[in-house]
């Protein structure tokens, strides 16, 4: 089965979503309920937040409670980031970036005709 480029980047992104709730989430247990704290730390030392679907699977066999908080933090830290981003402002930069990047690039290997039109002149 072939996946396509752009879901695994879609992937990706969950999965750093996945990872960013969980660090909050034991953050949050840290001052909130150090035993829940301590079980999710010792869960973080084996099992890596950044599996994304795989990690949540498992966690939640383990401990529904903290798997439904990450769930939970993970779709309003994502709500947070797309308010925060202004998508044609990025899309325009990029743009712009990418256009820049090749103008330079176009300026390094363009072969400039020198001037010898005065020194024809003066041979002659």
């Amino acid at each position: 089965m072939v996946v396509p480029l752009a879901c695994l980047h879609l992937q990706e992104i969950m999965n750093y979503f996945t990872y960013k709730a969980t660090q909050t989430v034991l953050y949050q247990l840290y001052e909130m309920n150090p035993p829940a704290y301590t079980w999710l730390y010792n869960y973080l030392v084996v099992n890596d937040a950044k599996e994304g679907v795989h990690f949540l699977r498992t966690l939640s066999k383990e401990r529904q409670d903290l798997a439904e908080r990450v769930m939970v933090t993970r779709l309003h830290l994502y709500g947070r980031w797309i308010k925060k981003c202004d998508h044609t402002k990025m899309y325009e930069r990029i743009s712009n970036e990418n256009l820049e990047l090749m103008r330079e690039r176009l300026m390094e290997t363009v072969v400039w005709p020198t001037d010898d039109t005065n020194t024809s002149d003066k041979q002659d």
